[in-house]
This record gives C-alpha cells, sequence and structure tokens, in this order.
C-alpha cells in the first residue's frame, strides 16, 4: 500500500477533516493502493482538535518533523487551505522530493510566490498540481470536454463565499472553460456582493458574480450563437479525489501550471479592481 502524506498548518479544518474518508472511498472504488497514512502540523488549531486529537480520529500517524514526512510518504498534499500564506514556507521540502504534491486551494497569496513555487517544483524534478474542486465538478468536466475555450464568447459564473477564500473556486471555473487569455478586469461591485467583469483576447468576456446566496452555477454563450446553461456544480469533490489520486500513480499532472498561474493572476488584479470600483485593471 502506498502513503500519502498531509502537511497543514493546523489540521482541524474542513479539507483535512474529510479528505482522508473521501480518499479512502475514492481509492477503492478506483482499485488503486493508496492510503493516508502520515500528518504533520506547524500547529494546534486555536480553540480546536490537537494535532493528536486529529490523527487519533482519523486513524493517521501523526510524525514529529517535516523531514520524516516527506521521507516516508509516497505523495503528499499540502493543505492550509485558507491559509495559502504558508503555502511556500510549508511546501520546501516537498518540492525538493521528485514524489507528487498536491497543494490545496488556494495556490499562493500571489502571483510571484506561485511562480517561485512551480520554479521550486521544476527544480526538484517534483510533479505539482493544484486545483480548486470546481474544476473537476461533473458539469464543468462535460462543457469543457465538448467546448474549445475559443469557442466561448461569453461566460458568467455565479458563487457564494467570501473573496479571500471562495475567489478561486469562480476563477478556476472561468479558466477551466475560457483558457489563459484573460487581459484585465474590473469590479461593479457593492456591500452586498462582488461583480467582476473579465475581458479576454478576442473581445471574449466572462463575469463573476459572488454572493452570500449565489449557488455555483454558469451560463456560456458560444461564438456561434449556441448556449449552454449549468445549473448545479456536482461530485466535484468526487472528481477532485479522483484527479488527486491518478495524479498520484501516474505522475502526470492533470492541470498545466500555467491555468493555475491565470487562475492567482484573476485572484490578484480582482483584489485590486475590489478597491479601485469601475477602473479597468490589468493582469500582473
Amino acid at each position: 500500500m502506498k502513503k500519502i502524506g498531509f502537511i497543514d498548518y493546523f489540521l482541524d479544518e474542513w479539507h483535512a477533516n474529510n479528505y482522508p474518508a473521501w480518499l479512502e472511498e475514492r481509492a477503492k472504488l478506483l482499485g488503486l493502493d493508496w492510503e493516508l497514512a502520515y500528518a504533520w502540523a506547524e500547529i494546534d488549531k486555536p480553540d480546536g482538535l490537537s494535532t493528536d486529537d486529529w490523527c487519533a480520529k482519523h486513524n493517521v500517524q501523526r510524525l514529529d518533523s517535516l523531514e520524516e514526512l516527506v521521507e516516508l510518504s509516497h505523495a503528499i498534499v499540502i493543505l492550509s487551505p485558507d491559509h495559502p500564506e504558508h503555502h511556500e514556507r510549508l511546501a520546501q521540502l516537498a518540492l525538493q522530493s521528485g514524489k507528487p504534491v498536491y497543494m490545496d486551494k488556494t495556490f499562493a497569496p500571489e502571483v510571484a510566490a506561485a511562480k517561485r513555487i512551480f520554479q521550486q517544483a521544476e527544480a526538484g524534478g517534483t510533479p505539482l498540481f493544484s486545483s480548486s474542486a470546481l474544476r473537476f465538478a461533473k458539469e464543468i468536466q462535460e462543457q469543457a470536454g465538448k467546448l474549445n475555450a475559443e469557442e466561448i464568447s461569453y461566460l458568467a459564473v455565479s458563487g457564494p463565499g467570501r473573496f479571500a477564500n471562495y475567489a478561486v473556486h469562480q476563477f478556476e471555473m472561468i479558466v477551466t472553460l475560457m483558457g489563459t487569455g484573460a487581459r484585465r478586469l474590473k469590479s461593479l461591485s457593492n456591500d452586498q456582493g462582488r461583480q467582476i467583469i473579465v475581458e479576454f483576447d478576442g473581445e471574449r468576456q466572462a463575469s463573476y458574480l459572488q454572493l452570500s446566496s449565489a449557488p455555483f452555477q454558469a451560463i456560456l454563450q458560444q461564438k456561434d450563437g449556441q448556449g449552454g446553461y449549468i445549473p448545479q456544480c456536482s461530485d466535484m469533490f468526487e472528481g477532485l479525489m479522483e484527479a488527486m489520486l491518478r495524479f498520484f500513480e501516474t505522475r502526470e499532472v492533470p492541470v498545466p501550471p500555467a491555468e493555475t498561474l491565470a487562475v492567482m493572476a484573476l485572484i490578484e488584479a480582482g483584489g485590486v479592481a475590489l478597491s479601485r470600483r469601475d477602473e479597468w485593471i490589468e493582469l500582473p
């Protein structure tokens, strides 16, 4: 049985609390010999489960050092989904290992850090990918499989949450379907919600709507006049777990670094645009 190791800032968080069972279920379904075996966290969660308690709950061995986890694991998951500012530091040893590494969303707090992380992985001969689970929603994958990005003239996506940790989801949907050609964006937001217009090469556009009550949905218009409606985004985590396990098995990166960098550029420029309403912001 091949071993997966979790690295986190603190382990008592939503992704770390759910990924173990999901990985186990998906590995059994796919007939792959992978199991979550090890975990290491920098701190115990304030007012939450300690690392020891989390490991006992999930039947995972706590390791005392990153060096030991990287040495013993066959594949590594860098978590800390809501604190991406720690990713670059937490991943340094893993990125030198040559072993497959999945880095949870949001990949990095800024484009410059994202580029450094990919450079470290390349220098270490380490396969690395990151993605929002929304990329792997069944309906998004179906549309991405049918349409070339250049065929989509306009895409509108919606979703809930705060910009800081949920912007990655809508922008991942946009890049998955429309590619990496975004040039600039502007915000038309107010205190009740966030609306961002993204301009692509070839006069293509996308819009991003984030409201507390908005479901993950998408509507698209093709250049030939045909349209498409994605009323829901289902099985996203099942798809992500499968992509992660197949990546561990084959070492083939399922999401090109250029697409992850494009998502990070949209997030960084979007953050600027939110403070400068109705002003075009060029992507970094």
